[in-house]
C-alpha cells in the first residue's frame, strides 16, 4: 500500500507530495488533474502554487500537511551542485573528444594532403571525416557545459534574490494587492445582495438586469438576454444572481484564499523582522489608511469618547479585523490590531519643491486692471503689424471660473494657460540669443490667458476668475497705457 506524504513551503509557495511506491492509476490521474507535476530528480510531485483543492487533495491523500524541511536555499545548493556535476561532465567529454580530434589530425601532421586515386585516399578521408565529427562534438559539449554552469550561477542567484529585503517588500506589496482584490470581491458580492433585496417584482428585475453592470448585480452577461426570451423567469434569475453572491459573500473557498494571503504576509514579516508597534500620534486618517489597504470598502473612522476610534463600513470589515460592519476600539487596540497583522504606518513624505519661481505671485487681477492691461497688449499688436501689411485684431478680457479654468489648463494645447509678466507688461517668452534660449525680460508677476480662437495677428486674452478675490498687478499700468498710446498715435500720423 502506497503511503504519502504532503508539505507546503511559504517560501515559494508550493506544495508537494511524496509516495512510498508508484500510484495506480485513478490516484496518479486525480493528482496530475490536480495541477502536480513529477519531478523525478526529487522523486515527488509538486504543484506550482497552492490552492485550496490542491492541499484538499493533499490532506486526503497524507492526512495532513507538513511544513517542508528543506529551505529554498538547500534546495536550490541541491539543484546547482547537480547542475555543476552535470557541466563537469559536459566538459570531460569536450576534452575526451577534442584529445580524439587531436589524435587523429596526426594523420595529416606536416601538411600531408590526401592523395587522389591511392590505395590510402578511402582511409585518409574516413580518417579526415573522424577528426571532424570529434571536433564538432567537442565544441558542443563544450557548450553543453558551458549552459550548464550559466544555469547552476542563475539557480543560485534566484534563492539569492528571493530572500533580499526589498524583493520580499516587493513581494508584500503583491500579496496586499491580492489580499485587497479577494476582498473586494466580497464586498462586491454584498453589495450585490443588498441590490437584490430591494429589487424584487418582475419589472424591476428585468431594469436592473438590462441596466446595471453584470459585477454590480452578480449576473451572468447573458442573463437579461435569456430573461427576455423567455428561457428563465424573472424570479429565477434573480435567485440565481443572490445564490452566486452568497457563495462569494459566506463561502468558504474566497475566505480561505483569504486566511492563505494573510499566513504567506505574515511569513515574509516574520523574514524581515519584527512588525514596529506605532508610537505616534494615531488619527481617524491613520485608521482608514490601514483598513483600506487591507480591504475594507469605504471605511469610515471617527473619534469618539475619549482615546476611542470607530470604523465604519457599508459592507462587513475584513474577516482578519472585524466580523461587522463597525469597530470600536481604544487607543491600544487599534495600535495592536496594526501590529499584529504587519501593518506599518507609512513616513510622511516630504512636500514636493514647485518648480515655479520663489516669490513670483500669480495675480487674478481686477476687471479694470484687466482691461488696462488688455488695451496695452492691443495697441502694441496693432503697432507691431502697421506698416507690414497684416491686420491686427483686438482681444477682450475672457472671464471664467475657477473650476472651468483648472479644468481646461492642462497640457501644451490647453486653451487657458499661466504665463509670466515682465515689468512693461509684455508676455515673458524664451528666445534664441547667441544659440542659448534666454528669457525676454524679468518676470514680476504670473497671470491667466486665454489663447481660445488661436488667430494670428491677435494677442492673448486677459482671463479673470469670477470667483476669486481681485489683486493688483505690480506694474505701472498708468505710464505703460499712455506710452503705448503715444506710439500708436506718432506711428498713425507717420502713416
Amino acid at each position: 500500500m502506497t503511503s504519502f506524504t504532503a508539505t507546503y513551503s511559504p517560501e515559494d509557495n508550493k506544495i508537494r507530495i511524496y509516495a512510498s511506491s508508484r500510484l495506480d492509476p485513478e490516484t496518479y490521474a486525480r493528482v496530475k488533474e490536480a495541477g502536480f507535476k513529477w519531478a523525478p530528480r526529487q522523486e515527488l510531485f509538486v504543484a506550482p502554487k497552492w490552492t485550496p483543492a490542491r492541499e484538499d487533495l493533499a490532506v486526503e491523500l497524507a492526512g495532513e500537511i507538513e511544513a517542508e524541511e528543506m529551505t529554498l536555499a538547500e534546495r536550490a545548493a541541491v539543484k546547482a551542485e547537480r547542475l555543476d556535476e552535470l557541466a563537469h561532465k559536459r566538459h570531460r567529454q569536450a576534452n575526451a573528444f577534442a584529445r580524439r580530434a587531436d589524435e587523429l589530425s596526426q594523420a595529416f601532421y606536416g601538411g600531408q594532403p590526401i592523395l587522389v586515386g591511392h590505395q590510402s585516399e578511402r582511409q585518409a578521408r574516413k580518417t579526415q571525416e573522424r577528426m571532424h565529427s570529434a571536433s564538432t562534438a567537442a565544441v558542443k559539449a563544450e557548450k553543453a557545459a558551458n549552459y550548464w554552469l550559466g544555469r547552476a550561477s542563475d539557480v543560485e542567484h534566484f534563492a539569492n534574490m528571493k530572500g533580499d529585503p526589498r524583493v520580499r517588500a516587493n513581494r508584500i506589496k503583491t500579496l496586499l494587492v491580492e489580499l485587497r482584490d479577494l476582498q473586494r470581491g466580497i464586498n462586491a458580492a454584498y453589495a450585490a445582495l443588498a441590490i437584490w433585496e430591494k429589487l424584487k417584482t418582475d419589472e424591476q428585475i428585468r431594469h436592473a438586469l438590462g441596466n446595471m453592470n453584470a459585477r454590480e448585480t452578480w449576473s451572468n452577461y447573458d442573463l437579461y438576454h435569456k430573461v427576455q426570451e423567455g428561457e428563465i423567469a424573472p424570479a429565477d434569475a434573480r435567485q440565481m444572481c443572490i445564490n452566486g453572491a452568497s457563495r462569494a459573500a459566506y463561502g468558504p473557498t474566497r475566505r480561505r484564499w483569504i486566511e492563505h494571503v494573510l499566513n504567506r504576509l505574515a511569513f515574509e514579516r516574520s523574514m524581515l523582522g519584527d512588525v514596529p508597534r506605532y508610537d505616534g500620534d494615531l488619527t481617524p486618517v491613520i485608521i482608514q489608511a490601514f483598513t483600506r489597504e487591507h480591504g475594507a470598502e469605504s471605511p469610515k473612522c471617527t473619534a469618539t469618547d475619549p482615546g476611542y476610534f470607530q470604523l465604519e463600513s457599508p459592507v462587513p470589515l475584513p474577516a482578519h479585523i472585524a466580523s461587522e460592519t463597525m469597530l470600536v476600539l481604544n487607543d491600544d487596540g487599534w495600535r495592536d490590531l496594526m501590529q499584529a497583522v504587519g501593518y506599518i504606518v507609512p513616513g510622511k513624505k516630504a512636500r514636493r519643491v514647485s518648480a515655479k519661481p520663489e516669490g513670483m505671485p500669480l495675480v487674478n487681477p481686477s476687471r479694470e486692471q484687466a482691461e488696462r492691461l488688455q488695451t496695452i497688449w492691443n495697441l502694441r499688436m496693432a503697432a507691431s503689424c502697421r506698416g507690414k501689411g497684416h491686420t491686427a485684431k483686438s482681444a477682450e478680457v475672457y472671464s471664467t471660473t475657477q473650476a472651468t479654468y483648472s479644468a481646461n489648463s492642462k497640457g501644451d494645447y490647453a486653451p487657458f494657460k499661466t504665463v509670466e509678466i515682465a515689468a512693461d507688461g509684455s508676455r515673458i517668452r524664451m528666445e534664441w540669443q547667441k544659440h542659448v534660449r534666454v528669457r525676454s525680460g524679468e518676470p514680476v508677476a504670473r497671470i491667466r490667458v486665454s489663447t481660445i480662437g488661436g488667430e494670428f495677428y491677435k494677442p492673448d486674452a486677459v482671463v479673470v476668475l469670477s470667483d476669486k478675490p481681485g489683486k493688483p498687478l505690480p506694474i505701472d499700468l498708468d505710464t505703460l497705457e499712455a506710452e503705448a498710446r503715444r506710439v500708436a498715435i506718432e506711428e498713425e500720423v507717420a502713416a
